[in-house]
């Protein structure tokens, strides 16, 4: 038998090929109108079909993927699908956020145009299914730049806003504190404008919702000026880095980005990077990251130091210092549109390499590090490197990470695709759940779902004020995910 066809972030999924003549017309009929169908299991003798993450762990059969390109085509199929119904953009969340077993899958890449842009007011108003890098593209020559956003811009925007992500901006917190408004919708087919005064209840809902709430169709963000930055780096131990962190980065003013690395295998220095407003001449004139580079090198790297003997040492006292070597001065835009290729292994058969996250009150920062490198000792987990970010409290949120000033660990890791592999990664993970819920933290749900529902629970006490909205908009709850199938 012949495996299901697969579906992921990076690979076009065309709808029957190779088809008859006269379905070929219909398909291109669909998709003049804004559809773009792929037959259920059972229909024509067709065959179900796998969405892929990143990772290429947790793959889920659906039955159907529509890739709509209107507001109209959405509300259509919601209201004509009988069953559950999922919202994938990129599909980088790890653990089956984009899709439910059986299901529908709605694949918002192809809503990805500009609904309105004003520059006068530095905000823009856009498709969900639009990636970062392509608004990029239209702001720029506006001198105009994304206020929030993750550190790389491959990601789609309304995904982006279904997670609720964050990136390096000092002081900013999550991206929801930059979107002006959302267009959504719901599951009886209603198409809802939400903001902070219209609907309040179902734009903090669906800020970090994961697509329960409502089908996100476009996103409305607030802007900043494209200005010059100067890249500083500053090494210090790290049980005193948040004093340093709140005397050079947060109240001196001036610093756009920061984040601080640690590195295995004892990861207790931190290396502080920060991008500070600059008048300096530019060292890199390219006002975009390229499209077209190449990310060889950096995929070597990343293999060498991981697999070669001493690997760490190799990282440490030659890979990143040379990533910092030298002045650097570069539009914000620049180092806005990074690229996750720069990431990418050559293969993810035998391993794969996976992200998680914990928020912890900036008070709990030296408790909280120390636990999480005995864990990652203990466990001998393969961690790469724990990149150190900071946000203000979320007060918009109705599931927020952040419910009071805290710092995040982001841990990049590398595991085995085998059940051992998963089982183990499982292990360690549950453990610096447990160590961030013991300083009063919380962790991030965009990953593989490890943590069990006391964990989810304790983690989000907001939840059941999150279930008495769905239960209002959804009461029949068909929009779904193996997120929420697993915690809600």
């Amino acid at each position: 038998m012949r495996p299901p066809p697969r579906l992921h972030a990076d690979r076009s999924l065309r709808a029957g090929e190779p088809l008859l003549s006269r379905r070929t017309v219909l398909a291109k009929a669909l998709a003049g109108a804004g559809l773009l169908l792929v037959p259920a299991r059972g229909v024509l003798g067709a065959t179900p079909f796998l969405v892929e993450n990143v990772t290429r762990l947790y793959a889920v059969e659906v039955a159907r993927v529509l890739r709509p390109r209107s507001r109209e085509a959405v509300r259509d199929a919601v209201l004509q699908w009988p069953g559950r119904i999922a919202v994938g953009g990129g599909c980088y969340s790890m653990g089956g956020q984009v899709a439910v077993a059986g299901g529908l899958h709605l694949d918002m890449r192809e809503m990805n145009r500009l609904v309105w842009l004003r520059p006068e007011t530095k905000t823009v108003r856009v498709q969900a299914g639009m990636r970062w890098r392509d608004l990029q593209d239209l702001i720029d020559p506006h001198q105009l730049s994304v206020r929030t956003m993750q550190s790389y811009a491959n990601f789609t925007i309304g995904g982006s806003v279904s997670v609720n992500a964050h990136g390096r901006y000092v002081g900013h917190g999550p991206l929801g504190h930059s979107v002006q408004a959302l267009q959504l919708v719901l599951a009886d087919g209603e198409i809802v404008e939400a903001d902070r005064r219209t609907r309040p209840e179902l734009f903090r809902a669906a800020i970090g919702g994961y697509g329960a709430l409502g089908v996100i169709t476009e996103v409305e963000l607030a802007l900043d000026d494209n200005v010059r930055l100067e890249r500083s780096v500053t090494s210090l131990p790290l049980r005193d880095y948040p004093a340093w962190f709140e005397r050079e980065v947060k109240s001196a003013g001036g610093c756009l980005l920061h984040n601080a690395d640690l590195m295995p295998p004892d990861f207790d220095t931190a290396v502080a990077v920060s991008w500070l407003r600059s008048g300096k001449p530019l060292t890199v004139a390219e006002r975009l990251t390229p499209r077209d580079r190449n990310y060889r090198l950096e995929q070597s790297l990343i293999w060498a130091v991981t697999e070669l003997p001493n690997g760490d040492a190799l990282q440490r006292k030659y890979v990143r210092p040379l990533l910092f070597e030298g002045q650097a001065v570069v539009w914000r835009n620049h180092e806005a549109s990074l690229d996750l290729r720069s990431l990418e292994s050559a293969s993810r058969r035998a391993s794969t390499y996976a992200l998680q996250e914990y928020f912890v009150p900036t008070r709990c920062f030296g408790r909280f590090a120390t636990e999480m490198i005995r864990i990652i000792r203990e466990h001998q987990a393969k961690v790469l490197n724990v990149s150190i970010r900071h946000s203000p409290p979320d007060e918009l949120s109705l599931l927020p990470w952040a419910r009071e000033e805290v710092f995040s660990f982001v841990v990049y890791y590398k595991q085995r695709t085998d059940a051992k592999g998963q089982e183990h990664t499982g292990h360690w993970t549950r453990a610096m759940i447990d160590a961030a819920l013991k300083c009063d933290g919380t962790y991030y749900l965009p990953y593989q779902l490890h943590a069990t529902p006391a964990q989810f629970a304790a983690a989000y006490p907001q939840a059941d004020a999150f279930r008495a909205v769905k239960r209002v908009v959804d009461p029949a709850g068909r929009l779904c995910n193996t997120l929420w199938q697993r915690y809600l």
